[in-house]
């Protein structure tokens, strides 16, 4: 019977405590998404020929924290086949009386010939795997050279850190 009585009593304080709730608290909503500049509006420093750039992936994010957000877009030129390099730009709003983002800054230029994968962002960090090749003769459809990299705000400005390349460690 003491059981019983001791289990009836939690109960019964349980129940009391979860219908009054913790006293003062009050539960705010979660901050809307915030929309950074639009990939598909912007006009990136790449000479792709006859041929149109294709934004591959992004993804928007508030790097320096300041309630603006910025938005971090993977291109590469729409040649139609083959395996293009990929260009990383940094896009902010667009300047006054302008209608198209503008890039504030390359994080990865297409003349350096990779590929992208696995674009994230973390607070005021950026990250991506470079994919490269090794030499003119490795088919451009198989890289033979990776690397983690990552943006990371710090002092006023995006500071590059690399990983150490696969095997080194």
């Amino acid at each position: 019977m003491h059981w019983i009585t001791t289990a009836a009593a939690l109960a019964a304080l349980t129940a009391t405590a979860a219908w009054l709730g913790p006293g003062g608290a009050a539960a705010e909503p979660p901050a809307a998404p915030v929309a950074g500049p639009d990939p598909a509006a912007a006009d990136y420093p790449v000479d792709c020929g006859p041929y149109g750039i294709t934004v591959t992936d992004h993804l928007t994010v508030d790097l320096d924290g300041d309630g603006v957000a910025e938005t971090v877009a993977a291109v590469h030129c729409d040649a139609g086949a083959g395996t293009p390099p990929h260009g990383l730009y940094l896009l902010t709003a667009p300047a006054r009386g302008e209608n198209a983002p503008r890039v504030a800054l390359t994080l990865v230029d297409p003349a350096e010939g990779m590929t992208l994968e696995n674009l994230a962002a973390r607070g005021g960090t950026v990250s991506v795997r470079l994919l490269g090749y090794s030499s003119p003769d490795v088919p451009r459809s198989a890289p033979d050279q990776r690397r983690d990299v990552s943006w990371e705000w710090t002092d006023g400005t995006l500071a590059l850190r690399a990983a150490p390349p696969p095997g080194s460690y």
